[in-house]
């Protein structure tokens, strides 16, 4: 094979996607380029930009180059068409609704997922009139049964926050084109390393770059990719995209930009308008934590199976919720979708209930106490008596927090560290 024919391995992609040696200074680190605006050659060239005519800067609200290389960088693991870098997590998925539904419409939600994607569908989205119908994972057929006509999505997380649930995408995938509409999956906990949802059928996905794809917690920001499948003329379901946008003379998006017209429709419409930018310098970290993804992923999960096995044997717990755990619920999808580990977190069920919960997030030393995940640091939180405590035992119980778990975030550190401050703070 010529080496232009070569497509790069995951590992090369990790690292030189997006990028090049900036062309006026030599720099091989992608530069910040922390400014608001962009000087145009011309009068005639500022205008060709803002009528979508032709591609470049105009102002960072809508793209910035140090944005744009980890927007390639992501969709080039994902193995998507393009991509769009915003704010956060959240942003992205209030970006992808609004590009998808009109007040009245409905999408179809695995039941679990994460608390904050939760609590934003069933609260924050009624604002805009979107509804929210929920299926569970564990019963594919719920998916299908949930649909209506004015169901315009389906939306999974690969693997499930907190709860570790495994997601059996393709069959959800093979149920969202039967109805004609695209499927959307989260693949933060997972990252592209582990799984690539676009191959079991997704059309869009998300992630909090947060997460493990910046992978040290010093920066917030979200991503979305469009795979360049879904057809968003078919059924004329998607006026976004399929009808002539009057703010650009008329143009039809999926006419003008084909296999990656939702992601310009997110950028053009919606985060031009809503306005939910990524920093630069966000950017510029996250982008630099993914060249080492490959690396922290296989510890991350390399380490999370030793913790599994170790608690799954400790006298003070009573259960062990990781997919990659021989005897677990999701071990034959783990084994499908995520065949290198199931990632860093996992929950975990206490013998001593609450108490025991409470106890051990306080004796722990190596582990840092807090609501997030994806660091390179072990992180620990007990739902119950923080993220949770608002609510009744079974509430608790039905959202996968109760009493009695804990969540991990497996680190990167030494295994037989991370452990021994297990150990010493379930026994303490």
């Amino acid at each position: 094979m010529a080496d232009a024919e070569r497509t790069p391995g995951f590992d090369t992609l990790a690292i030189h996607a997006g990028a090049k040696p900036d062309p006026t200074t030599g720099a091989r680190a992608t530069p910040i380029y922390q400014t608001a605006s962009y000087v145009f050659d011309d009068v005639d060239h500022a205008a060709s930009l803002f009528g979508l005519q032709a591609f470049g800067n105009i102002y960072t609200r809508i793209g910035n180059p140090t944005c744009a290389v980890l927007e390639e960088r992501v969709a080039a693991l994902e193995g998507g068409t393009a991509a769009l870098a915003v704010a956060s997590g959240h942003a992205a998925q209030v970006i992808v609704m609004q590009t998808l539904l009109m007040p009245g419409d409905e999408f179809v939600a695995s039941k679990k997922l994460y608390g904050g994607s939760i609590n934003q569908f069933n609260h924050a989205f009624k604002s805009f009139g979107w509804n929210v119908v929920w299926a569970d994972p564990d019963d594919i057929s719920s998916f299908e049964r949930a649909i209506t006509p004015k169901t315009k999505a389906i939306f999974v997380e690969s693997i499930a926050n907190p709860g570790g649930t495994v997601t059996d995408l393709e069959p959800i995938g093979a149920i969202a084109r039967k109805a004609g509409i695209p499927f959307i999956v989260d693949n933060t906990l997972a990252s592209p390393y582990l799984c690539k949802p676009i191959e079991y059928g997704a059309d869009i996905v998300v992630h909090s770059l947060t997460k493990f794809l910046g992978g040290h917690g010093n920066s917030i920001g979200g991503i979305i990719v469009d795979a360049g499948t879904f057809n968003w003329s078919r059924d004329k379901k998607y006026p976004m995209l399929c009808e002539p946008r009057p703010e650009y003379a008329g143009i039809v998006l999926h006419e003008t930009f084909g296999n990656f017209a939702f992601a310009i429709a997110c950028r053009v419409l919606g985060l031009r308008d809503l306005g939910p930018a990524l920093s630069p310098f966000n950017a510029f970290l996250i982008s630099t934590g993914i060249e080492t993804l490959p690396l922290r992923m296989q510890r991350h999960c390399d380490n999370a199976l030793a913790v599994a096995e170790f608690l799954s044997k400790h006298p003070n717990v009573a259960w062990v919720s990781y997919g990659s755990l021989p005897g677990d619920k999701y071990n034959t999808l783990a084994k499908k979708y995520v065949p290198k580990g199931c990632g860093a977190v996992m929950t975990v069920g206490l013998k001593g209930g609450y108490e025991a919960g409470v106890k051990l997030v306080s004796n722990v030393k190596l582990f840092s106490h807090l609501a997030n995940i994806g660091d390179t640091k072990s992180l620990i939180i007990h739902p119950a008596s923080t993220t949770h405590r608002q609510l009744s035992d079974q509430q608790k119980i039905a959202a996968g927090a109760g009493p009695d778990v804990v969540r991990l975030s497996i680190g990167i550190e030494d295994k037989a560290d991370i452990i021994a401050d297990l150990d010493q703070g379930l026994r303490g």
